[in-house]
């Protein structure tokens, strides 16, 4: 008899392991806590997401640090995090475990190894690309982008509701742009170059 899914576990070996991912976690800014935790599990008993988490904060603060590199940065659970900050307020350590997951997020987003067709890294990476290359936010852009890549058919359910922001003139099909996007890119290109 197979086992039902949830119980179906990957077993890592130690070959597999990365030993310097929580240093190369910790280097990042916002990561810097990592080492700090005790692993009391406060954070993944006040997360309000936690329970459709693949791995809990905890947990996944444990595998950075074991240096389960590939399934972290695969993992829901950095993309759940809401950003509350309730896992920070609650932390014995003073750790700010929401930082933690956004220098998760950007090292995903960094290594391209984010979950396929999950709606949340594709609309950051898609966002930024827009803001970059315009200096601005062009909705109708953004949702199209986002639902191609993501899943097309939600096009077609969304189509009235985005006819109604046109035609009322709260979203435009041919978006803003600033006078030098290319000044904005350099900016954006040396905070991004200070930050590594």
């Amino acid at each position: 008899m197979k086992a039902p899914p949830f119980l179906q576990g990957k077993i890592t070996f130690e070959n597999q392991v990365v030993p310097g991912f929580a240093a190369e976690v910790a280097a990042i800014p916002g990561g810097e806590g990592i080492f700090e935790c005790l692993q009391c599990g406060t954070c993944s008993g006040v997360c309000s997401v936690a329970p459709y988490m693949d791995y809990t904060p905890r947990r996944l603060i444990n595998m950075v640090r074991a240096g389960f590199k590939d399934e972290v940065l695969h993992s829901r659970t950095v993309w759940l995090c809401t950003g509350c900050y309730a896992c920070a307020v609650n932390c014995p350590a003073g750790i700010h475990i929401t930082d933690v997951m956004y220098a998760l997020k950007r090292l995903a987003i960094r290594n391209g190894s984010h979950p396929r067709r999950f709606p949340i890294p594709v609309l950051v990476s898609e966002f930024i690309r827009n803001v970059r290359r315009t200096g601005r936010s062009n909705e109708a852009e953004l949702v199209v982008r986002v639902a191609m890549k993501v899943n097309p058919l939600r096009l077609l359910r969304a189509a009235p509701t985005g006819l109604k922001l046109l035609r009322t003139g709260r979203m435009h099909i041919r978006g803003a742009k600033i006078e030098d996007p290319r000044r904005l890119d350099s900016m954006l290109e040396s905070v991004s170059e200070a930050g590594k």
